[in-house]
């Protein structure tokens, strides 16, 4: 689709990088699957440009472990990760090595496009951090004390049941807070204001 990019697939389940591959391949970009991050390190010399999606959970060696070992190995390639619900503060912790996004399962195609298209654009530099700063610094003073206590949990990867808990509030109010914060910030998605929170403790 782009300057001859490949978008590398790394997941365990055959019928997760099956559907992977068919999404962005109608879409025009071309695939290449691995069922494991070992397999995908044997090619790394040889890496062609582009992205890779990984599974953040898998047996073996875990996205996690793959990423770190691709940041030892300097492979600058923008990195996507793939998390269920259960492993969100996980796929916080790959966006804190550096992973441009992460996707929650089950996710659409069109989200998927989405973070491809805009992880592909990372390779470009990150150009506007500062502005991008400024802006999310910005949107946050919008955010009400109990909104901002939220948006710190919520950004960390606490779910909005360990998230009521640790603010003495109920989930369901967590959920208003949530929206409000999500409409505020402007954000898309959990890993936009995980994003935006990185951003801002820079």
């Amino acid at each position: 689709m782009s300057e001859n990019l490949l978008i590398h697939i790394v997941d365990d389940d055959p019928a997760v990088r099956d559907s992977l591959a068919f999404v962005l391949g109608t879409a025009g970009w071309e695939v290449r699957s691995y069922q494991s991050g070992a397999e995908l390190l044997q090619r790394v010399g040889a890496l062609e440009p582009g992205l890779i999606i990984t599974d953040v959970r898998m047996p073996g060696m875990s996205g996690l472990e793959l990423i770190e070992k691709l940041k030892d190995l300097e492979v600058r390639h923008p990195v996507i990760v793939l998390t269920g619900h259960a492993d969100v503060s996980m796929a916080v912790e790959a966006m804190k090595s550096g992973v441009v996004d992460f996707l929650e399962k089950p996710f659409d195609d069109e989200a998927l496009l989405a973070a491809v298209k805009a992880g592909v654009a990372t390779r470009a530099g990150p150009g506007k951090d500062q502005s991008a700063r400024e802006e999310v610094l910005a949107r946050l003073t919008q955010l009400t004390a109990r909104e901002r206590d939220v948006f710190d949990a919520v950004a960390t990867g606490e779910s909005n049941k360990s998230a009521a808990q640790l603010l003495g509030i109920s989930p369901r109010t967590v959920e208003i807070y949530r929206a409000n914060v999500m409409e505020k910030m402007q954000a898309r998605s959990l890993a936009d204001l995980v994003r935006m929170s990185l951003l801002a403790a820079d």
